[in-house]
């Protein structure tokens, strides 16, 4: 059986860590973590614009790691389109080099998570008034790339069942 890679995605405070949590919990495999997060907690000053390229290499490196180690399914809490987004929209452009990587790297479907969940605040969110702005870039984003996506609205425990239903009909029935 082929390796099956399935990325979360969608603006800040939707539920994506907890979905990957949950689902990489479901399929007993590796979650590949958000390698922003970490890299942003470890600086002793605000990020700047090529802090973002070093996040995109650590974000592969992360991924490359826990590929080796996933059974059936790597679960990615994250990938470099939500990186493209952060830096077009804080920035008005991107590396070249993460747009390059966006063409080359191959996943078999994206959860897109939805606005309707309620903001959490963190110090590392920065547009709470912008989701569902973000939102609409995210699927256009998806469909300029042609990726296979799937929507996640409702709670936890509606999105875990619509998650886990799909990746079971597309890959594992």
């Amino acid at each position: 059986m082929k390796l099956i890679k399935i990325v979360l995605i969608g603006p800040e405070s939707t539920g994506k860590s907890t979905l990957a949590n949950q689902l990489a919990e479901h399929y007993n495999t590796v979650l590949s973590e958000e390698f922003a997060r970490e890299y942003i907690d470890k600086l002793e000053r605000e990020y700047v614009e090529s802090d973002l390229l070093e996040i995109a290499k650590g974000q592969i490196n992360e991924e490359e790691m826990k590929l080796a180690k996933a059974k059936d399914i790597l679960i990615c809490d994250t990938d470099l389109i939500v990186i493209q987004i952060w830096a077009e929209v804080k920035y008005g452009c991107c590396d070249e080099w993460i747009l390059e990587q966006i063409e080359m790297r191959d996943y078999d479907l994206y959860l897109l998570c939805g606005t309707d969940v309620p903001w959490e605040f963190d110090f590392q969110r920065e547009h709470p008034e912008f989701r569902n702005e973000l939102y609409q870039i995210y699927l256009k984003k998806l469909n300029q790339y042609n990726k296979k996506y799937l929507e996640i609205i409702g709670n936890k425990i509606v999105r875990l069942e619509k998650a886990i239903k799909s990746i079971d009909e597309l890959f594992l029935n």
